[in-house]
């Protein structure tokens, strides 16, 4: 958005694009309103990863492991199961075309099942290996895997499921989002981080920008209106780029293990669902200030989650944990247990 000014006749327009980019940033909301609005033991076996929401915020998918629960936000219960999805990382949604697809990290491949009736239509290899997120970019009309163990990146034909091209990337690839143009961001989860920028058209990689002090991104979110993208990064801060430039122009502080973010441009907030246990609200003050403005105690292990734009309403996944078993030479640092029957869905909004 912001260039370097190369003559004097260029900087009025400048000034004033850059004065409109600030003026059309959202007012601030009441974030201090949000409050946890439920908690809902749904139980079940299984650890989960990526949630999706559908356009309707009616159905909200969750990788449970081998399959995807779909849970009614409205009835606040599971209505039904997409089967035999093998390390379920992602879910994405055609809903023009009734279809949803499932990336299977330990299958290496795709589920394809109908969004009315859950029932699976295909399972689609994949040419990488433990495919993570899972992307829909409709100006191509393709799907995209993020691919962990082989770090790469799978272009599917969204209609026939060829693959159409896979892509190196320079280090294990973590969260996506596409914009109007077809231009797709992906983090990298190096140390420090890095972002790649992949055009669809040509289904190439365009760039590779860093992202320093942000070590180990993982969730992204875009603001396509100020050319913004959101990375939340391991060491508890969020780093925001220009998307024309590639240049870093905030840092934001947040809680500890995040995982996933997202962006309610209706109200400039930015959510960052963290392992420690809180929500982090950030206020986009202009596109290059932000500021933390609200903590919002939620579950510990509540770190991916989904936001319904209509409703601004945030839902978030986690189990009770018991205490981590003895290190071992394979597992020098192993996870506290989950608690059979305890996964709750949480949703943080205000009344």
């Amino acid at each position: 958005m912001y260039h370097a000014r190369r003559a004097r006749a260029v900087r009025l327009p400048l000034i004033v694009a850059a004065a409109l980019a600030v003026a059309s940033v959202a007012p601030a909301a009441e974030p201090k309103d949000y409050q946890l609005l439920d908690s809902n033991r749904i139980g079940g076996k299984g650890g989960w990863d990526y949630l999706s929401l559908d356009a309707a915020g009616a159905r909200l998918f969750i990788s449970r492991g081998d399959h995807v629960d779909v849970y009614d936000t409205v009835a606040r219960k599971v209505i039904g199961t997409v089967p035999d999805t093998k390390g379920v990382h992602g879910v994405a949604l055609i809903e023009s075309r009734n279809l949803g697809f499932t990336s299977n990290g330990k299958a290496n491949s795709i589920t394809v099942f109908e969004l009315g009736t859950l029932k699976v239509v295909k399972e689609v290899p994949v040419s990488g290996e433990n495919p993570d997120a899972i992307l829909y970019e409709p100006t191509t009309d393709a799907l995209y895997t993020f691919n962990g163990k082989t770090k790469n990146v799978t272009v599917l034909d969204a209609k026939t499921y060829a693959v159409k091209a896979t892509l190196p990337v320079p280090g294990k690839p973590e969260f996506a989002a596409s914009d109007a143009t077809g231009r797709i961001y992906l983090n990298i989860e190096t140390e420090p981080g890095q972002m790649v920028v992949i055009d669809a058209k040509t289904a190439s990689v365009k760039a590779t920008w860093p992202l320093p002090g942000c070590n180990a991104p993982t969730g992204l979110a875009l603001d396509e209106a100020h050319h913004r993208v959101f990375s939340v990064c391991d060491d508890g801060v969020m780093a925001v780029t220009d998307t024309v430039s590639g240049k870093q122009v905030a840092k934001v502080k947040i809680g500890e293990g995040p995982d996933a973010t997202a962006y309610d441009a209706a109200l400039g907030l930015v959510f960052s669902s963290n392992g420690d246990g809180t929500l982090s609200i950030i206020h986009q003050d202009t596109p290059n200030k932000y500021s933390n403005v609200s903590t919002l105690g939620t579950a510990k292990g509540a770190r991916t989650m989904a936001l319904d734009p209509k409703t601004h309403r945030v839902y978030l996944v986690t189990s009770d944990f018991g205490p981590a078993p003895a290190p071992t030479a394979d597992q020098p640092h192993p996870r506290p247990a989950q608690i059979p029957d305890t996964f709750t869905v949480h949703v943080a909004g205000s009344r």
